[in-house]
This record gives structure tokens, C-alpha cells and sequence, in this order.
């Protein structure tokens, strides 16, 4: 599994090199209110020695062109697993508000940092600068455990 986060994080950063620089029809639909998206995630985090943990979490995004946007995302895990974790982001716009988010991260639980890796499927439902976002993500944490992210996003963007 690290290998292909590492794969999709290469992927991720040679794609922009390789696009085309020129403003066309659809790079001004995706500025139309602004390159910032600010995100609220209401989600369950599924561990298997934890069970299900209910999860809040916030998510800004810049989109530097009309394929790739980068961003910061802060979740909080209640319940057993009462966690804190920190990512680093970036997201890759297909087609009609389909996304896929990959990042690297850390998490803090139980008075220890956990290295996280991230991958993870969104689409957005737009209505004029307001989204609406299903998600489903994977955290893998090496030697640790495996998370599974499931929720609904609220969002706007400026």
C-alpha cells in the first residue's frame, strides 16, 4: 500500500509540469467565485479495534489550475479513538467534481504521532459557490492500523 501512495504522490506532482498553460472556457468556469474552497466534513471514522468514531473535520483548498488543487485538512476523531490528525493534501479535478485527494499527514493519538499516508474519493455537488461533497477515504498508518474516513462535506467557495 505505501507504494502506491508514493506512485499516485509522483503521478500527482509530474501531471502539472506536462499541462497546458493557457486560459480556456473551462479553467474560467473554475474561478468563477475563486481559487478557495473552505470545507466542513462530518464523517465516521471506521477503525477495527475501535469501532466507528464520529469525526468532524475542516478543509481548505486553493486550486491552482483547473486539474490540481492543494490543501491543509484538520479532523478530530471522538470516541475511542480520540484522535487529532494533520494533513497535507492535494487534489486531483477530474471530470464534473470528481476528486481524488492523496496526501501525506501525521496523527496524534494516545500522546504519540502516527505517520499517515491518505487516499481518497470526493465528488462535489455544486450550487453556485456552495458544494455539497460525499467522501470516502482510506488512511493507511504503517504498522498501526488502517482507517476508513465516510462522510459529508459542506463547503463554499471564495
Amino acid at each position: 500500500m505505501p507504494y502506491l501512495v508514493q506512485i499516485l504522490m509522483l503521478v500527482l506532482f509530474v501531471t502539472p509540469v506536462f499541462s497546458e498553460e493557457h486560459t480556456s472556457s473551462s479553467e474560467e468556469e473554475y474561478s468563477a467565485y475563486g481559487p478557495h474552497h473552505l470545507s466542513l466534513l462530518f464523517a465516521n471514522t471506521h477503525v477495527s479495534e475501535e469501532g466507528n468514531n464520529p469525526s468532524l473535520g475542516i478543509d481548505y483548498e486553493y486550486r491552482v489550475n483547473r486539474l490540481l488543487g492543494v490543501g491543509a485538512i484538520i479532523e478530530r476523531a471522538y470516541g475511542e479513538l480520540n484522535s487529532t490528525t494533520v494533513l497535507a493534501v492535494a487534489d486531483i479535478h477530474f471530470h464534473n467534481g470528481l476528486i481524488m485527494q492523496v496526501g501525506p499527514s501525521f496523527e496524534r493519538r494516545n500522546d504519540e504521532d502516527v505517520f499517515v499516508s491518505r487516499f481518497g474519493i470526493l465528488y462535489e455537488f455544486e450550487i453556485e459557490n456552495f458544494t455539497l461533497s460525499p467522501q470516502l477515504h482510506w488512511d493507511y498508518h504503517h504498522d498501526e492500523f488502517n482507517a476508513i474516513i465516510a462522510g459529508l462535506a459542506l463547503g463554499f467557495a471564495f
